[in-house]
């Protein structure tokens, strides 16, 4: 039976069609913010409202018109949780590469993360064990249509912000960062950067559809 989390103000509900309700664009924010500084330059705080969900309008042409790293909500606790579904549309013109900022020569991802709450973004001594990345073959190149992501919570090969992975020494480690969770959503990078950023070669808009926790 499926398990959906309620967030603070905010009901996860189902819809008449039986679909699960996401948070609106409102609870999402565009970053990472850190100390006053949003890594995701050129973009605006928070997407933009649509009918069945948010979008966002990549930037453009070089990464100094900016580039997009971290979108998240704040999900509660997800000690509960069993794994992530999620389905997103991308839209761009035949040719439309997507580029990552630090390392232009792979092929631009989005991906999935949690973040425990309290991090310092040092990963550094016991924050190198707050951030964790879903399994690289998980990762999805960026491209033109829809798509969906499944990731299970059970997957020993969640790998943390320094690169160790859920199995071997840090199962416990991992379960306190579920359970004290702050936020979770889409990283946008490479797969050699996860959430360091991309940005397009031309117009694009990336549509999120729907964002399940079970």
């Amino acid at each position: 039976m499926r398990n959906i989390f309620t967030l603070a103000a905010l009901a996860l509900v189902a819809t008449a069609a039986g679909a699960t309700a996401m948070p609106p664009a409102a609870e999402w924010e565009i970053g990472p913010v850190i100390r006053g500084e949003n890594y995701s330059v050129g973009m605006p705080l928070r997407p933009q409202p649509t009918r069945n969900g948010w979008a966002f309008d990549f930037p453009y042409s070089t990464k100094e018109a900016g580039h997009v790293h971290y979108i998240t909500f704040d999900p509660g606790s997800l000690a509960e949780a069993s794994r992530i579904k999620v389905r997103y549309r991308v839209d761009a013109g035949p040719g439309t590469r997507f580029v990552p900022q630090e390392h232009p020569h792979l092929p631009g991802t989005v991906s999935l993360f949690f973040q425990r709450r309290g991090d310092n973004w040092s990963a550094k001594g016991r924050y190198a064990l707050f951030r964790w990345y879903a399994p690289v073959h998980t990762v999805q190149e960026i491209a033109p249509g829809v798509h969906e992501m499944t990731v299970d919570f059970d997957d020993p090969r969640w790998g943390s912000v320094v690169g160790g992975t859920k199995s071997g020494d840090n199962p416990r480690p991992f379960q306190v960062a579920l359970a004290n969770a702050s936020s979770i959503g889409l990283v946008f990078g490479s797969t050699a950067a996860r959430g360091h950023g991309v940005y397009a070669t031309a117009p694009a808009r990336f549509v999120f559809l729907d964002f399940d926790i079970q």
